[in-house]
């Protein structure tokens, strides 16, 4: 069982980072081989909206894209963390996801099937300084357009709120539990 963690923020360490890390822990502890991106590492470029892509799903931009879309092809659960920036994700974030039109363009409009696990589950995890719940509905709403292109079901979410400060999440023994457990649930269900 490979689970790959996705975290879209910024900042190493923080809030969306720290319950990145305890899920995957989760995921570890029911015996996954976990592995994490930090997307704010990788050098790549937005979607380029190229005007004739390969039919098979491959995107024609050579950068760090192409190993994560190895990386999501290869795993039976995708974990995505992601703060909320302006009422949604976050850039880098968004990014990655636009980035797999390739893929929804060969799912949705060629008919291409690409090989993935079976059974591949997706769960998603969030963290805002503000409370709003539109706002974790509307990155969860583009979340689950990501997941159903790479062939996953949506299996679990965790929105913790009012997060202000680097590492504030570390008062918050209950989120802890809470996203542990959505690692093992992952990796269990």
């Amino acid at each position: 069982m490979k689970v790959l963690g996705i975290n879209g923020s910024p900042r190493k360490g923080g809030n969306t980072d720290i319950l990145l890390e305890e899920a995957l822990k989760g995921a570890a502890s029911s015996g996954a081989e976990c592995e994490k991106i930090m997307l704010n590492d990788l050098h790549f470029s937005a979607c380029q909206e190229c005007a004739r892509p390969p039919d098979n799903g491959n995107c024609v931009v050579d950068d760090d894209m192409q190993a994560v879309y190895k990386k999501v092809d290869m795993a039976n659960v995708v974990i995505v963390a992601s703060p909320v920036f302006f009422g949604s994700l976050s850039a880098q974030t968004k990014m990655m996801i636009d980035r797999f039109q390739c893929r929804w363009r060969a799912k949705y409009v060629t008919g291409f099937v690409n090989s993935t696990p079976p059974g591949k589950k997706g769960a998603f995890i969030s963290v805002s300084a503000g409370d709003k719940k539109e706002y974790f509905d509307n990155a969860a709403s583009i979340i689950k357009n990501f997941f159903a292109t790479v062939g996953a079901v949506y299996t679990g979410e965790l929105f913790c709120a009012g997060l202000e400060n680097k590492g504030d999440v570390l008062k918050c023994s209950e989120i802890f539990n809470a996203v542990f457990k959505l690692g093992q649930k992952a990796v269990k269900n």
